[in-house]
Formats: C-alpha cells, structure tokens, sequence
C-alpha cells in the first residue's frame, strides 16, 4: 500500500518561510522520481518542484529560485524549502513519486498539505 504522509504546512506571512517534508512507503523509494506539486482554489494542478533518483531536480517557473527540494533515501523522505512565501503561494501541496500521471495528481494518494501565506 502506498502511503504519502505529509506535513509542515501552516500559515505564514509574506517573505516567510515554511519546510515541507514527506515520508513514504510501500514502494521503491531510491528508485522512483519524487515531487511536490499544488492545487490553488479555483486553479489546476501545478508542478512545483521535482527530483530524481540521482539528485537532479527541477522546479516551476513561478519559483524563481526562492524553493528547494531535497531526498533523504535512507528515510524515505523528501522535503521541500520554501523561502520569500507570496500569497499566490496559497495552496494545498501534494508529495507525488513518477511518473506523474497527470490524472493521479493533487489528491489520489494523500490529502496533501495545506500552506496559507497571508499579507
């Protein structure tokens, strides 16, 4: 059974700063492609950040270097920095492991993470 455990999300002020982390199993975790990704209200599902099995990552175009996603084989984990929060940051954020099929996306396996950035 795969599980996707969330966590770390709250509310914030602008400019602030959030660590999001997730722990999974029931799969091979070194192996796979991890990600987080975000649904806004009203809005479609978003990548927000990905890496992969060798370390390499990728990020939205909206994050403009103020994220970082990291791994942690050895626990499974993969964690996501997020720094100069914007209130267009407002989101629910969802650990996701590839391929990311866009239909199991934001909310197939976890309820996510809610992050709330105030003005």
């Amino acid at each position: 059974e795969v599980v996707l455990d969330e966590s770390g999300g709250g509310l914030v002020q602008a400019g602030g700063s959030l660590r999001l982390s997730c722990v999974a199993s029931g799969f091979t975790f070194n192996r796979r492609e991890m990600g987080w990704y975000r649904r806004a209200p009203g809005k479609v599902c978003e990548m927000v950040a990905r890496i992969n099995a060798d370390g390499y990552s990728d990020y939205g175009e909206f994050v403009e270097g103020r994220f970082t996603i990291s791994r942690d084989n050895a626990k499974s984990s993969i964690y996501l920095q997020m720094n100069n929060l914007q209130t267009e940051d407002t989101a629910v954020y969802f650990c996701e492991f590839g391929p990311f099929i866009v239909t199991s996306l934001c909310g197939l396996w976890s309820q996510g993470t809610q992050v709330t950035v105030s003005s």
